[in-house]
């Protein structure tokens, strides 16, 4: 007799539950893995915050929409909340596609479909990182799913969610151009797309989307010169190429997905093993179409644009360009796909889902203590930032209102401390037009930077700074490594 496993019945018969249970597991690991064991924001969080704090319309990251919803998240829950509405985006992200899969290939199928996207890497390991990426892999993912109903199932109402989708989508990453553009080449191709324009949703659903954006059209317009030269800089991580980094990251980030069907397909197999079938409806051309060109093209679009400009730009992180890649297998797979090895593919899968959050905690916990290895995650800051803070309360009497200095520590500490300063990017000043050199001698501020001598930007803008004695912190696990030591400056309000 076959054994057939207890996750085989279910998606057979339970395919929603399968799906909740998967979506909700992972984002529970991954909000809570960070809030109980990261006493810093990983990656670029502290400068999303410093920007969004100011909700201005864009900056030279790009954007408004990543920016102030992570600020109004922080605001209400702390970093607990910045990492819970990191893990909404993924869940919406997955919802979508669930939803899409659902109409294209089935219940089932599309339950396979996100189960295949637990093993992208892109929506597991850095999605704690909240910014513009996070934000617009829902946009992305539920931009397609209206699209398809729109043009896919003639459903006309759906063109004005899409307007809205989109909208915000370009409100959170210019990487949705490329959206855009994609979804313009493919309703010219093909005749149903065609035939949808000839109506007036779509036409009003483009008043729509103009709407949505148009404020920040109006700033980009006065700030387009900012944008352009944020987008100019150096951004690719080592020595790689740009475009060759893209496509190391854009192979590496689907390992876990080959994993599976690797192990899934029984490769190699025996001779007459046997496997339980999850059955579909035959997918009808143009969906099939659909799905493999939003699934290839994004990819494809980024590296040549890459390629072409030299520049990573908003495309350093992928999470939007494989929304579809987990859809794509399940549809190149067949209407009956089999699933061998079911007890491997399951613990793999399992391990794909619970390893990483694990192997991170264990890194906290061990890599100070082995390989002296310094974890940004790991950095003190609270304890920082309420150290400043109450100092510069209690020498001027005054809430810490600006704090600069070092372009990593500056924002880390500003969002740590209890009077949420504004932070002034001495080392880019064009960079923070809400605030200048004589706006913090005026209000007062901190100045921090790592032991040693203070940023020569910041001797030229503060010529009669006094540094203090460096002040020395201890990380939650310190292991072998030396203790952290910060330079800092107090800027005395000015007295009239």
């Amino acid at each position: 007799m076959h054994y057939v496993s207890l996750i085989i019945e279910f998606l057979r018969g339970r395919p929603a539950v399968v799906f909740w249970t998967v979506a909700l597991t992972q984002a529970a690991l991954w909000t809570m893995m960070p809030a109980l064991f990261y006493s810093a924001p990983p990656g670029e969080v502290p400068l999303l915050l410093a920007i969004g704090h100011e909700f201005v319309l864009g900056s030279y990251l790009g954007p408004p929409l990543s920016f102030w919803l992570g600020e109004i998240a922080f605001r209400l829950a702390g970093t607990f909340g910045l990492y819970a509405l990191a893990q909404a985006c993924i869940v919406v992200t997955y919802w979508a596609v669930f939803k899409l899969g659902s109409r294209i290939a089935g219940t089932r199928h599309a339950v396979l479909a996100v189960l295949l996207m637990v093993g992208i890497a892109a929506f597991t390991v850095p999605s704690p990182n909240f910014g513009p990426a996070i934000m617009a892999a829902p946009l992305w993912a539920l931009a397609l799913l209206h699209y398809w109903r729109a043009v896919g199932e003639s459903e006309r109402g759906y063109w004005l969610l899409l307007a809205i989708d989109l909208g915000l989508l370009l409100l959170a990453s210019y990487a949705g151009l490329i959206l855009l553009a994609l979804m313009m080449v493919f309703t010219l191709a093909v005749p149903r797309g065609r035939q949808a324009l000839l109506n007036p949703e779509p036409w009003i659903a483009l008043l729509l989307f103009v709407i949505v954006i148009f404020p920040h059209l109006a700033w980009l317009q006065q700030a387009r010169n900012l944008v352009v030269a944020g987008l100019k800089d150096p951004d690719a991580p080592g020595r790689l190429p740009p475009a060759v980094w893209l496509c190391v990251a854009l192979i590496l980030t689907h390992v876990g997905l080959g994993l599976l069907v690797a192990f899934a397909s029984g490769w190699p197999r025996r001779p007459r093993e046997q496997a339980p079938l999850i059955d579909r409806n035959p997918v009808e051309p143009l969906a099939r179409l659909f799905v493999y060109f939003f699934a290839l093209m994004p990819a494809v679009s980024a590296i040549v644009i890459v390629f072409a400009s030299g520049r990573l730009g908003p495309l350093d992180r992928i999470a939007p360009l494989v929304v579809l890649s987990g859809l794509a297998v399940v549809v190149a797979a067949g209407d009956r796909v089999p699933l061998y090895r079911e007890r491997m593919v399951s613990s793999t899968w399992l391990g794909l889902m619970v390893a990483p959050p694990a192997l991170m905690v264990a890194g906290i916990a061990l890599l100070p203590w082995t390989l002296a290895v310094d974890l940004k995650i790991s950095q003190p800051a609270n304890t920082e930032g309420r150290f400043f803070a109450d100092n510069f309360q209690r020498r001027t009497g005054k809430p810490l209102n600006f704090v600069t200095g070092d372009a990593e520590l500056a924002p880390l500490v500003a969002l740590a401390s209890p009077s949420r300063p504004h932070v002034y990017f001495n080392w880019a000043p064009q960079r923070s037009p809400w605030a200048s050199p004589a706006d913090v001698r005026r209000g007062g501020g901190l100045m921090v930077w790592p032991a040693g001598d203070p940023p020569p930007s910041l001797k030229t803008q503060f010529p009669a700074m006094v540094p203090e004695v460096p002040r020395s912190f201890a990380r939650t696990v310190q292991g072998i490594l030396p203790l952290i030591r910060l330079g800092w400056a107090v800027e005395r309000p000015q007295t009239r």
